[in-house]
């Protein structure tokens, strides 16, 4: 099957996938089971070193074990992931409860994050509905219209170092420990948020008391600064490259924006190992209920999905000066981009 982009069966070729990825839904519950001890088992292990080699006065070793284990603990949210589709074990309540464990160790609020992500799933590539569950994407317009304060806080927003330095230790430490803009969202996202919030300083506070408090953050903190980094950067590419798709409601297409609004970040296989395959984002968009152990066996049954959105781990790197959608061109494009063709 031959895939275009920006044509006018598009959407029509994005249907198409559906009922055949629907073969591939079905999660194998000791595969699941596995995975999960792969991932949590060494993460603790590491952990665990890390504080030996502190205690022993290697605070120096301590800290490059925190990289590693930073990359188990994205797994672990990766596979979190899985739980809030309900593709990581055949029962739902399973999932959710172990989904709202795991959200302790991953400090995100399993419920909250679960309503907020599916606003992303329902609304991405949706210039009309921006706002909730995505990177903050102005158009060129947009940015042109707005005065030299409100496109310098733009710039702020999307500079690096506040996209990928503070932007991801305010999310993850302090955004998620409150729920804003689901005030009309019900009880459960509010009561999810202060009970996971409870269940952290449970066990911040015991780890406290049993190793000290300067040895808690040295070894805790940085493991989990750097997860949040690598999470958000993972996020960021996945729907900020230049052939990416957006449209206002009226020729927004749901099918449409999941193959050409995600992309296939074509990872190295040991980071595909490490962030849960969930490089195949596209694939994910089009059948969320898709476990992510098994999104390698689509793309290798269906190889026109390849290239779809592909970005390599080098080419992702200059996704980071696309900060502007451009109406005219269809494309992102950057701040100097957006200058020149004013």
């Amino acid at each position: 099957m031959s895939i275009g982009h920006n044509s006018e069966t598009t959407s029509a070729e994005a249907r198409v996938w559906t009922p055949i990825l629907n073969r591939y839904r079905e999660p194998s519950r000791l595969r699941s089971v596995v995975e999960l001890a792969i991932t949590a088992l060494p993460l603790m292990a590491l952990w665990a070193a890390a504080w030996l080699l502190y205690s022993f006065g290697f605070w120096w070793a301590s800290l490059l074990l925190a990289l590693p284990a930073a990359g188990f603990l994205v797994r672990l949210l990766k596979i979190q992931h899985d739980w809030r589709h309900d593709s990581f074990l055949p029962n739902r309540a399973v999932n959710d409860w172990v989904g709202r464990v795991i959200g302790v160790l991953t400090v995100t609020p399993y419920d909250f994050w679960r309503r907020t992500h599916a606003i992303h799933h329902a609304t991405h590539g949706n210039l009309d509905r921006r706002g909730i569950g995505d990177v903050d994407t102005l158009t060129v317009r947009e940015y042109m219209a707005r005065s030299r304060w409100g496109r310098l806080k733009y710039r702020l927003y999307r500079h690096p170092l506040v996209m990928f330095g503070i932007g991801p230790a305010y999310l993850f430490l302090l955004q998620h420990r409150l729920p804003i803009g689901m005030m009309r969202a019900g009880w459960q996202p509010w009561v999810s948020t202060q009970a996971t919030n409870v269940a952290i300083a449970v066990i911040a506070v015991a780890l406290i008391v049993l190793i000290g408090v300067k040895a808690f953050f040295l070894v805790h903190l940085p493991i989990l600064l750097l997860s949040a980094v690598f999470g958000v950067w993972l996020f960021y590419v996945q729907h900020q490259f230049e052939d990416t798709f957006w449209k206002e409601s009226r020729g927004w297409d749901l099918h449409e924006a999941a193959l050409h609004g995600s992309s296939h970040y074509d990872l190295p296989l040991w980071l595909r190992w490490f962030t849960a395959n969930i490089g195949i984002h596209h694939v994910h968009h089009l059948h969320s209920r898709i476990p992510y152990y098994r999104l390698p066996g689509v793309l290798r049954d269906h190889p026109e999905l390849r290239q779809v959105g592909r970005l390599t781990l080098l080419e992702s790197f200059g996704c980071v000066r696309l900060t502007l959608w451009d109406e005219s061109q269809r494309r992102l494009v950057s701040f100097r981009e957006a200058k020149a063709a004013a």
